[in-house]
């Protein structure tokens, strides 16, 4: 488990300059590994990313709780931008942060990219009270999985600007985050009333309200600076989805949560510190986000002035609480890939799909996906004669060996794999250095590093877990073969987990 935060900085043009990995100190080590060594990551452009690995952070720290370390906190100076470290997106960033800034900007706030210090840009006053904006995708559909994990929200429309909308743009699919919850907490709070509760304060605010059932969080945040103070005044926050986003969205309209979240605090807090460093620090020039804005075009003299708040102030109006915008994603099959790969089930179904792009061989680099391999058979020479690939829906990586009287189709197969005479692979991914024995049958398989399935086996929609060695023969299906059972597998599906992360990132 780590997180990514990016924080963001606004030189001349928009573009993330810090890139940091968080993550438990266990898990440092690999990753500064597979940072150095594996080529797919190794090429990427810059800027390269950082990693802490606090001391204070485990496994099972939540994901609100890493912004209370005091480590997490030096290093976010500004607004950032949160990411999960499965999420695979096709999705232009720099159009989510384009729509955030516009919409922003249109609210009557201004998003602040600046970062302290000496030389650098500063947050002025007027930024100090931003929103924030999160990313929701559909999880029915072409790749829909049993069980997977869906949120329930509700969302209003953001008022109409009466503006052209240029073509690809995000801004027809960005609303107003109303009420976030997971549905397992739906379903708590379902039980327990034998109704969901909905309080009129939310129809006397939002007269128009749409409720999604059938989307996910995708752990995508835009947050403003102050955001920080929020989860260190509120000690009961863990999670940045269900605690963070639910109590954000509901304090828009529920009269009084403000000041139970110490909202009045936290703004006055954020504009001292915006004074100070307006004041002690050398700001280069101005700079005018909607100037360089490619999707609006207005007089940005009339966002120049900030909410001011009295000091007898108890609670916050309504109309003052900072928006959270939700980007729910278009179920058009023709959009962006976005989805987070958590479980076996995606991690096969999106491996395939990603398997079904073209090569940067074969069309091109200027027309090809980001997530496009050189070649789709990196190593030619391993490939045996009379042996049938189906290059339009494989992958195959370096140093991969395929027998004669072999057929692959559908599959992803990882470096140093063998796969022997005879044998057929549908639908199936094969981490690296897996080993299949001769005359083997495997049809929707994930196959784990460095295992090895005998001969003559026929397995359907099988999971073997790494280094796990399955018998001659075996026929089985739904079946899941681990090396560990009781306390111990929990170990093994942590490194099973981590396996997954390694296909993933080549």
């Amino acid at each position: 488990m780590f997180q990514c935060i990016h924080t963001l900085r606004l030189p001349k043009l928009i573009k993330l300059q810090d890139i940091t990995l968080i993550t438990p100190h266990s898990s440092a080590k690999a990753i500064e590994a597979a940072l150095s060594q594996n080529p797919h990551l190794t090429s990427l452009p810059l800027p390269k990313a950082n990693i802490l690995s606090p001391g204070s952070l485990v496994q099972t720290s939540g994901t609100a709780e890493i912004l209370r370390i005091p480590e997490v906190r030096e290093l976010i100076r500004g607004d950032f931008v949160v990411l999960p470290c499965d999420l695979v997106s096709e999705l232009a960033g720099e159009s989510l942060l384009e729509a955030w800034m516009v919409k922003q900007a249109g609210i009557g706030g201004v998003p602040s990219m600046g970062y302290r210090g000496s030389g650098t840009y500063s947050r002025g006053k007027a930024d100090s009270q931003n929103g924030g904006l999160g990313v929701w995708y559909e999880t029915k559909g072409e790749g829909s999985t049993k069980r997977e994990e869906t949120d329930f929200i509700i969302t209003a429309p953001l008022k109409d600007t009466k503006e052209p909308t240029p073509e690809g743009s995000l801004l027809p699919h960005v609303h107003q985050l109303v009420y976030s919850t997971t549905t397992d907490t739906l379903k708590d709070i379902l039980e327990e009333n034998e109704a969901f509760p909905l309080r009129q304060s939310v129809a006397a605010k939002h007269p128009r309200t749409r409720i999604l059932t059938t989307y996910r969080d995708a752990h995508v945040y835009l947050f403003p600076h102050w955001v920080l103070d929020m989860v260190i005044k509120n000690e009961t926050m863990e999670s940045m989805s269900e605690d963070i986003l639910g109590w954000w969205s509901k304090a828009g309209w529920q009269t009084g949560l403000s000041k139970k979240l110490g909202l009045h605090e936290v703004f006055q807090h954020e504009n001292s510190s915006s004074e100070e460093l307006q004041h002690g620090s050398a700001i280069d020039h101005d700079m005018d986000i909607m100037s360089i804005s490619t999707t609006r075009k207005c007089d940005h003299r009339r966002h120049s002035t900030t909410r001011s708040f009295s000091g007898s102030e108890k609670s916050l109006q309504l109309s003052s609480i900072p928006p959270l915008l939700a980007y729910i994603h278009p179920r058009d099959p023709q959009a962006p890939l976005i989805r987070r790969v958590d479980t076996a089930a995606l991690l096969l179904f999106i491996s395939l799909r990603l398997a079904k792009l073209e090569s940067i061989e074969d069309i091109g680099k200027p027309a090809a996906s980001p997530f496009a391999h050189s070649s789709k058979i990196a190593y030619p020479a391993g490939v045996a004669p009379k042996t049938t690939i189906n290059k339009t829906d494989c992958l195959l990586a370096d140093n991969v060996t395929i027998e004669s009287r072999s057929i692959i189709k559908e599959s992803v197969i990882g470096a140093n794999c063998h796969v022997k005479a005879g044998s057929k692979v549908t639908r199936c991914v094969l981490m690296d250095g897996a080993v299949i024995g001769e005359r083997c049958e495997l049809t929707g398989c994930i196959i784990g590093r460095r295992a090895h399935v005998g001969k003559e086996s026929v397995l359907v929609d099988c999971e073997v877990q790494d280094g796990n060695v399955i018998p001659d023969e075996t026929g089985a299906k739904n079946e899941k073969f681990m090396v560990f059972e009781g306390l111990d597998g929990s170990d093994a599906e942590g490194e099973e987990n981590q396996g997954e992360s390694d296909m993933l990132a080549q």
